[in-house]
């Protein structure tokens, strides 16, 4: 039972980096890697919606840096220790 839950912690950590390094490129809508993202982003928002919420991004400048997918991955990381 916990090889199944270190296994699926792994596999949305992988998921949540994979989201992390597509938000650094633009996505042309209708190709297969517009597909790809919106796979990725319809996995990850559930998770990332409410700690977003909960922690407002950084002011740096004029720009906001969003701190909820590294509170997540740190989370998942923990998580996989415990396992």
């Amino acid at each position: 039972m916990l090889t199944i839950v270190h296994d699926a912690l792994w596999l949305y950590f992988i998921v949540m980096f994979a989201r992390v390094i597509l938000s650094w490129f633009p996505i042309t809508p209708g190709t297969s890697m517009a597909a790809i993202s919106g796979f990725i982003y319809s996995v990850t928002e559930p998770v990332l919606g409410p700690v977003r919420k909960a922690l407002p991004p950084l002011s740096v400048g004029s720009m906001g840096f969003d701190l909820s997918p590294i509170l997540v991955l740190v989370a998942i990381q923990i998580l996989v220790n415990l396992t």
